[in-house]
């Protein structure tokens, strides 16, 4: 049987649902798919992410709960560029712009509203 594996999407768990939408839509370019009361479903081109809010009370920035995830992209510079006026409105400290990494990778990361970190990456062409 043949089979292809198409995409992960990580549940990505929040303390506030519509300000963490906010978050991805407004600042990251995504679009809601679908949402309900405490789940979201992201998209941007081929790109996922499962939004779920937790119960109240819950710290999501308890080093214990620290969560990340990676989005491989073409034309990071160009990415980076289109997001930057939102993500110059975030406070100092959740935003490190573009760099090469020394295994092969250039990046940039933000923090979320709850402190997970998304990386962006491309593979540097040598």
């Amino acid at each position: 049987m043949a089979y292809r594996l198409a995409r992960i999407t990580p549940f990505v768990p929040c303390s506030t649902l519509a300000r963490q939408v906010g978050f991805y839509c407004d600042l990251l370019g995504f679009t809601v798919g679908f949402q309900a009361q405490n789940y979201a479903f992201l998209q941007r081109g081929d790109v996922a992410i499962r939004l779920i809010e937790v119960a109240a009370g819950i710290d999501l920035t308890a080093p214990e709960r620290e969560m990340s995830f990676y989005i491989d992209v073409e034309g990071i510079d160009a990415l980076y560029r289109s997001l930057e006026p939102g993500l110059s409105t975030l406070p100092e400290g959740r935003v490190r712009g573009p760099f090469d990494q020394d295994y092969g990778q250039r990046e940039f990361h933000v923090l979320d509203e709850d402190c997970t970190l998304v990386f962006f990456g491309q593979a540097i062409d040598r």
